[in-house]
């Protein structure tokens, strides 16, 4: 687990525990259920692309899960005025040279879904026996304040890559993500359970406990 935070995050105007915006730049209800879970608590009134329905679909070009969260973050805190935070999160198999990684959500092409990922990434490990199939889940966050200051964190959380799906939690290739101190999949893990330890679920701790300090600081200027 690795933290890019570049400094502690300003607090807002005036001190104290007033409640300010801070926008999720996604649609994506897992995610969005996730981060309001593993955020319950922080002084921030929390809204999400659904908040901003004007808001387009943005493209996810960048060759790394910094630079596709960077961007997005950067872009919804343009388009509304507020502080805005982004991840990029994906799946790096290692047998797979670290696939699928950026294109974790659209790995069996256009119009993937979650079952067509997963039945691709089966298919691609078909060969690889276990004890081979090691992979990580990465989440890169980033988030942008406006004037162009921003702050970043990264969890990742190891595992290894089933041969069937199991279990019904969940969203992507929980089903498949095999966690070995727990004996169970992603998607079999309690949600609470799975909101303490996830990659995901590292990197939100980190943007909360720094939410949390409230101390001014410039952090990283673009």
């Amino acid at each position: 687990m690795r933290t890019g935070l570049q400094g502690i995050l300003p607090s807002p105007a005036g001190g104290g525990k007033r409640l300010f915006n801070i926008v999720f730049a996604s649609k994506n209800e897992g995610k969005i259920r996730e981060v309001k879970a593993i955020l319950d608590g922080a002084d921030i009134n929390l809204l999400s692309l659904h908040n901003y329905p004007h808001i387009p679909e943005i493209t996810e070009d960048g060759h790394t899960f910094f630079e596709n969260a960077l961007k997005k973050a950067q872009t919804v805190s343009g388009l509304t005025g507020e502080a805005a935070f982004a991840d990029d999160s994906g799946l790096a198999v290692d047998a797979l040279a670290g696939a699928p990684g950026v294109y974790s959500a659209r790995y069996s092409g256009p119009g993937a879904t979650d079952t067509g990922n997963v039945a691709k990434l089966l298919h691609d490990l078909k060969d690889v026996p276990a004890g081979k199939r090691s992979a990580s889940f990465i989440c890169v966050l980033v988030l942008w304040y406006p004037g162009g200051n921003y702050f970043t964190f990264e969890g990742r959380w190891r595992g290894e890559i089933t041969s069937e799906p199991a279990g019904n939690n969940g969203f992507g290739y929980d089903p498949v993500f095999f966690v070995p101190e727990r004996g169970l999949t992603s998607a079999q893990l309690p949600p609470e359970v799975k909101n303490r330890i996830s990659h995901r679920a590292q990197a939100l701790t980190m943007l909360k406990d720094a939410l949390a300090k409230g101390q001014e600081h410039a952090g990283r200027k673009s």
